[in-house]
């Protein structure tokens, strides 16, 4: 029996200097039945668009799309729809994966008959260290324990890329245009979509972590749709599991934290009032999280130290930062 196409995803604007490298990876793939659906979302280097129209010469696999710039969830949803693939995965053009990386997810789908797989990753960050997640064996969990999992960052997580998903849970989901930290806002629909999940627990991902990507870089408002979205999230998830407060609650707070830590370096009125309310409301909420048995211990210890003062949170955290860098 042939296997079915797979359509691999790939939102491109301005990502020339990682672009080859990535591509080499997917067209080295172990699972020939692919389409590459590049979407060019309006690079302002003409040399990123001119390299996408090149790789049609490459591989007839390639099909390439240029468009007006509308962000990357707008890219994605455009290149999904544009797929004729009966399932696709989504890879950024600055990162790569295994010869067995489509492989390996296609194997688990068959496998467990699910509509959707995981595998796990390893991190490259721009010092050269990596730290690999990945282990050994596979399994099926039902929507609710991947749910759960994901909420507690228990090696389940919300990316986009590292996953294969079968076309159609797309129909009604869409990744929200103009938003930023949209997997947040994406994957645990799909996930509502499937009675269970096949997860792989092998890396087959590398995710390339730049000290200027959006998390890392300057702060600005806008990345207050982390918590926008986690809370999106959170409300959906209870309307279907409401036993899930726990992880629910566990994974707002987080998302707090995880914003606090980006506005490390910021000034403003509007940054420093918008500070207030983050650590209020994890000050709030954190004597019941760090009661949780499955709430990581770095919460608990973010949670003693912004109880002592911001001052040292804020210094501990950014000592961090620059051990993670190697600064």
């Amino acid at each position: 029996m042939d296997k079915p196409l797979i359509s691999v995803i790939l939102p491109v604007y301005n990502v020339e200097k990682y672009l080859s490298e990535c591509m080499t990876s997917l067209f080295d793939q172990t699972y020939e039945n692919l389409e590459f659906v590049m979407v060019d979302d309006g690079s302002t280097n003409k040399e990123c668009s001119k390299m996408c129209d090149e790789f049609l010469k490459k591989d007839k696999r390639v099909v390439v799309f240029h468009k007006e710039n509308g962000g990357l969830s707008d890219a994605r949803n455009y290149g999904i729809k544009k797929a004729k693939g009966q399932y696709v995965t989504c890879v950024d053009p600055d990162d790569i994966v295994d010869k067995d990386y489509v492989e390996y997810l296609y194997f688990l789908v068959e496998k467990y008959h699910c509509k959707m797989s995981i595998c796990q990753h390893r991190v490259h960050y721009d010092n050269g260290n990596v730290k690999n997640l990945g282990s050994k064996g596979d399994e099926k969990m039902s929507n609710k324990h991947c749910l759960e999992r994901m909420l507690y960052h228990d090696v389940i997580d919300t990316s986009a890329w590292a996953k294969l998903y079968r076309k159609d849970l797309f129909d009604d989901v869409e990744y929200p245009k103009g938003k930023l930290f949209e997997d947040i806002g994406t994957t645990y629909a799909l996930m509502l979509k499937c009675d269970d999940v096949a997860v792989g627990y092998e890396a087959k991902y590398t995710y390339n972590f730049h000290n200027n990507s959006i998390v890392n870089g300057t702060f600005k408002m806008n990345k207050l749709d982390m918590i926008e979205m986690t809370d999106k999230m959170a409300s959906d998830v209870l309307c279907v599991y409401p036993d899930l407060r726990d992880a629910v609650l566990r994974r707002q707070v987080y998302s707090r934290l995880s914003t606090l830590n980006q506005m490390l370096n910021a000034d403003g009125q509007a940054v420093n009032q918008k500070r207030v309310e983050i650590i209020k409301y994890v000050k709030q909420n954190s004597q019941e999280v760090a009661k949780n048995p499955k709430t990581p211990k770095r919460d608990k210890i973010a949670f003693i130290l912004l109880k002592i003062g911001y001052p040292l949170y804020r210094f501990c955290w950014l000592q961090h930062q620059k051990k993670i860098m190697n600064k």
